[in-house]
Order: C-alpha cells, then structure tokens, then sequence
C-alpha cells in the first residue's frame, strides 16, 4: 500500500503545476503564527512542495525536517532552497513507515491527516505523532472538516471536528487551541479546514 500511494503522489506532483494544486498557499501564514507558540525543531508532515520550510527559515528557524511520501515533491522543495542545506533535513517516507531517530519540539501537518480513511491508520498515526513530540512539544494540525471535501486527488477523504480530533489524540495529547478556517484553492473553490494545536501530555509514550 505504501509504495501504491507512493506513485500516486509522485505522479500528481509530476503532472500537475504545483502552484495550482488544490492546497496550494502562496504564504502559509497560518501555520507559520501557529507555530510561533514552539520554539525550537520542526516537522513537516507530508511536506509536499509547500512553501512552510521558506516561510520557517525567514522566520528564524534552523532545525526543519520536510517528510513527503513524493521523491519528486521533496526534489522540488530541496532544488528550491538551495542553500538551505544543514538548516533543512529532507525524508522520502510515508509517515506511517517513517522511523525517526530523533524527537522534535514542533509537529506540523496540513492536509496529510484527512488522507488516513482507516481507524487503524489514524490510531497509527496519533502513536507516532505522541513517540516523534518531545513532552510539552506542539502538534499544529489541519484537516477537512465536517463540512469539507470527501475527495482529493483522485483519493478519498476523512473529515474532523474539533471534538472528534480531541477525542482522536487523547490521553498523548491535549487540545489547546481550535477553529474552522476556509481555504480557497486556486481554481477558486472553497474548503472547510478545522486546525487545531494541541500539547504532547507528559506521560504519553
């Protein structure tokens, strides 16, 4: 399954301009103000060929890991910042095969979570998030929802509130932080998004 969903996303960021996919930002400002609440290393979770590790280094940072399923998004990305290198760490992986040998005090997803259709993907998926967080350490999310799309990118979706979410993460994580924002995508289009942050609790594992 891993590698089917491997050349699914290399053929979408292969075909597609990457400045017209659906979740294309020009600045992601949201995610940067969001992030301002953690100091410290961050994780890009299904990276793609956003601009957030860009908008992370202007910011200040110097510790970034961008993880994307997609060898050809995470080329576009390191071709891109160029210089960048020893402030940015680039991993091909699917999240739910990724093995980090490191923890981080910041984890940012945009648009992976909702791709997790399956109960024991998400169960997977808050584990590695709660094993990959430093105690205290932020989780800065945003997912389709319930009012959002049930499809993307030829895939189906799930969609969250923000109870659904805390109940999701719980007892590793506790929420503080929700909203329902609108993301309008380049063809113009309109997507219900519910972000939440939430704390790694210091007894998670």
């Amino acid at each position: 399954m891993s590698d089917e969903r491997a050349d699914h996303w290399d053929a979408v960021f292969a075909s597609r301009d990457l400045d017209k996919v659906s979740w294309f930002e020009e600045t992601p400002t949201h995610s940067v103000e969001l992030l301002r609440r953690q100091p410290g290393s961050v994780v890009d979770i299904g990276a793609g060929a956003s601009r957030l590790p860009d908008a992370l280094l202007t910011d200040g940072r110097d510790d970034i890991t961008v993880l994307d399923i997609s060898h050809q998004a995470v080329a576009v990305t390191r071709e891109r910042l160029g210089s960048a290198e020893g402030r940015v760490t680039y991993v091909v992986s699917d999240v739910l095969s990724w093995k980090p040998a490191r923890t981080y005090d910041a984890w940012h997803d945009r648009a992976v979570l909702h791709f997790l259709t399956a109960p024991a993907d998400q169960s997977a998926y808050v584990d590695l998030a709660a094993r990959t967080l430093s105690p205290g350490g932020l989780l800065v999310l945003a997912t389709f929802g319930p009012d959002g799309p049930t499809s993307c990118s030829g895939l189906p979706t799930a969609r969250h509130s923000a109870d659904d979410l805390a109940a999701l993460f719980a007892p590793a994580f506790t929420l503080t932080h929700a909203e329902t924002r609108i993301h309008h995508t380049p063809d113009g289009s309109e997507q219900q998004f519910t972000w939440v942050t939430a704390r790694r609790t210091d007894d998670s594992h």
